[in-house]
């Protein structure tokens, strides 16, 4: 199962990597949110859902660049996830906690992404 939850957290990092909307989405769950505290800077809680998410992919506003990934934790109870990451980019660095279901379909999902996103300018 561990193996599983792995490989939709390398999937999701990967397709992000590579502006891949394909591959997130079929890693994403369809109720998918973003939820970010002091988005790059922005005042409060910025939450986007999975059609903007993979828009935003899409238009170049996220993702496009490698990132390395260190997976820090990884807590399963039957059908639920939650996976910490680390990851880092020539411009960014991020913390993110992401929340996974095991779908009706027998895949992992990510159902949400909670991350603090800071610029290294």
């Amino acid at each position: 199962m561990e193996d599983k939850i792995k490989q939709t957290i390398t999937d999701f990092v990967q397709g992000g990597d590579n502006s891949d909307v394909v591959l997130l989405d079929k890693v994403l769950h369809k109720d998918f949110r973003v939820s970010s505290n002091r988005f790059m800077g922005t005042k409060g809680v910025t939450n986007i859902d999975k059609e903007k998410y993979l828009s935003n992919i899409k238009q170049g506003l996220f993702g496009g660049l490698p990132r390395e990934m260190i997976i820090e934790s990884i807590d399963i109870s039957e059908t639920i996830a939650s996976v910490k990451i680390k990851l880092k980019s020539e411009e960014n660095i991020f913390v993110s906690y992401n929340s996974l279901v095991l779908d009706l379909d027998s895949e992992w999902k990510i159902i949400n992404n909670t991350a603090i996103v800071q610029s290294k300018k």
